[in-house]
């Protein structure tokens, strides 16, 4: 079960999106909004002990979701740190590229926060058991 999750995507919209249907899944859930993976990763080195779950854009400034995958999965204090993938980008190259890197789920980032509450929900309840 993931109490403690960051997002880290740029965009203003996709982070309203997910933070509403965040709230109907797992309204006791705290989730912290990074806008690019180096943010992320410093926020994350002083509060490992706080995550549960990352949810991950691919396409970001400054850093991106692929990049940050790659240096997260090999730092021994973050590693273990379950990623999702949230992203628009539905292509099979970077679906296996993120499972390659060590993602454990792929979400296709959607307009409609009913499949969103879908997603986040099954992947909620598989946290649980």
């Amino acid at each position: 079960m993931f109490k403690h999750i960051i997002l880290i995507d740029d965009d203003d919209d996709d982070q309203f999106i997910f933070l509403a249907a965040l709230k109907i899944v797992a309204p006791e859930c705290e989730c912290r909004i990074m806008n690019n993976g180096f943010d992320a990763l410093r926020d994350l080195r002083a509060y490992r002990d706080k995550t549960d779950m990352i949810f991950l854009d691919l396409n970001m400034p400054i850093m991106n979701g692929f990049e940050f995958l790659a240096i997260l999965k090999k730092d021994p204090l973050l590693s273990l740190i379950p990623v999702t993938i949230y992203s628009t980008s539905n292509n099979p190259l970077d679906i296996k590229r993120v499972k390659a890197l060590g993602a454990v789920q792929f979400i296709s980032k959607t307009s409609e926060i009913e499949t969103l509450v879908t997603e986040l929900g099954l992947l909620y309840n598989l946290q649980q058991v």
